[in-house]
């Protein structure tokens, strides 16, 4: 994946410098700030409409559902809204591989290949390039919705996102004094986290990482195993709880779905060539016995995602995919960017340029499905270590420990792709940006708050339907 790119290796470090000081020009820092509703808006009703319009007709009235259940909810799926009001406002011109959905629940903790604890951004459905002030903004405005949902006053909505905002910043500039290989290598692993943040923890917040990090070593695929199989007449298989998980032999009841399972094993031959050759050598080791779609997430319900079941050596050796498709990125549209003729290599290739360290089950392939249309999808393990950030459950301070974590993550992320001398030269050294984005972060807040209100006016109305599930 290619990544446009605001410097080349024949400019020195001061003339990197230069260009990104040049780039408060084109967009002062401050112009980071009040964001206000544009005369002409579109309607958000439509945008989401038109993104539910190629997904699973009965599962789109879930997705609508979960939009529905509270202002921070509605965000988490409102990613083509915030792209189409982003891309009209002033911008730095300084380009990364930007994750294109940095929402606060997007950032957790996972595994890496060597076992270790790490604290990485996970979600990369819209991952592309562009201005890297779009994903901070994300973040920023994701962690105000966060605050107003738990009951935080505005003076502490703030001071958390000037928290997340400021860490972003001097990380950056960390970085743009690193040699390149350096940050390359650099990651956030549990135990760094722990002496990092040392001093600015109390004791319960001691107590919430410490527990948070036991509880994502608990989250394996053995106990994903556990939790979503049961043992039948044939072996063990993928537990029902439709529409959330089907199984395949639940689907075949309509005559449409007659050879699915044909089109799906074609899915993991496919899947399996895009691996590397010694990844290649280990999923020939087990065999796939069984496969269910699953209603994931928020935003993304009504895609297609598969649950694959394979085993190993006997039924005490699983391994569990998820086979999930991937559609053109929100931002697309927006950027001007390449095009790509595999979506699901598009999220892959973003992946691996952002994250530290990536699965090494995680790839991508093609299906032309039962109905002629070509879709694409990525595959990784279903849950490998994975502690997932509850922000409607923190405090304050401990709201603030957490965007001080997702700041500094989206840094480092930034910095493999992007140029961070030239970034960390726009940003400088002052709180500017920080104020910059406060600002933002209240503002585009509340026109989440208003897009909120009026999905759930087009629900009253009968123009959509939505399900509690």
């Amino acid at each position: 994946m290619t990544v446009p790119s605001a410097f080349t290796a024949s400019l020195t470090p001061a003339e990197r410098v230069a260009y990104g000081r040049g780039a408060r020009r084109r967009a002062p820092r401050s112009s980071h700030g009040w964001y206000e509703t544009a005369e002409q808006r579109f309607d958000p009703v439509d945008v989401i409409e038109a993104q539910s319009a190629d997904r699973v007709p009965e599962l789109v009235p879930i997705r609508y559902g979960r939009m529905l259940e509270s202002p921070f909810r509605f965000y988490r799926g409102a990613a083509a809204i915030m792209a189409a009001d982003l891309a009209p406002l002033p911008g730095t011109g300084l380009q990364v591989q930007l994750c294109g959905d940095a929402h606060p629940l997007n950032f957790r903790l996972l595994a890496s290949p060597e076992r270790r604890l790490v604290f990485d951004i996970n979600d990369f459905d819209e991952t592309l390039p562009g201005p890297f002030e779009w994903d901070v903004k994300r973040l920023a405005a994701g962690l105000v919705t966060a605050a107003r949902a738990n009951g935080f006053p505005v003076r502490e909505q703030n001071r958390i996102v000037r928290t997340c905002v400021r860490a972003y910043r001097e990380r950056m500039r960390e970085l743009s004094a690193m040699g390149t290989l350096d940050v390359w290598y650099a990651q956030d692993d549990v135990a760094g986290l722990r002496q990092l943040l040392a001093s600015s923890m109390d004791e319960d917040a001691r107590h919430r990482v410490s527990r948070a990090a036991e509880r994502a070593r608990t989250r394996t695929h053995l106990k994903a195993y556990a939790k979503l199989t049961r043992v039948t007449a044939d072996g063990r298989r993928i537990t029902p709880d439709p529409p959330l998980v089907t199984p395949l032999d639940r689907l075949r009841s309509d005559p449409s779905e007659a050879d699915r399972e044909r089109e799906l094993r074609g899915l993991v031959g496919g899947y399996a060539r895009t691996l590397p050759s010694e990844r290649r050598h280990l999923l020939r080791h087990y065999r796939l016995v069984d496969i269910a779609r699953k209603v994931v997430g928020v935003g993304s319900v009504g895609t297609r995602c598969w649950i694959l079941l394979l085993l190993g050596r006997d039924d005490d050796d699983p391994l569990l995919l998820q086979a999930k498709e991937a559609q053109e990125s929100v931002l697309a549209a927006h950027t001007g960017g390449d095009r790509y003729d595999n979506q699901g290599r598009r999220v892959v290739s973003g992946q691996r340029l952002i994250q530290t360290t990536s699965d090494i089950f995680l790839g991508w392939t093609h299906v032309t499905g039962l109905d002629g249309q070509p879709r694409d999808f990525y595959v990784r393990q279903l849950w490998d270590w994975k502690g997932i950030a509850r922000p409607e459950t923190m405090g304050p301070e401990l709201l603030a420990l957490f965007g001080r974590l997702c700041g500094a993550c989206l840094a480092r992320a930034h910095a493999r792709s992007g140029d961070p001398l030239a970034i960390a030269a726009y940003l400088g050294g002052s709180d500017r940006f920080d104020r910059a984005l406060t600002e933002f972060a209240q503002s585009y807040a509340d026109q989440n708050e208003r897009d909120f209100e009026a999905l759930g006016a087009a629900h009253r109305s009968g123009r959509i339907r939505a399900e509690r599930r």
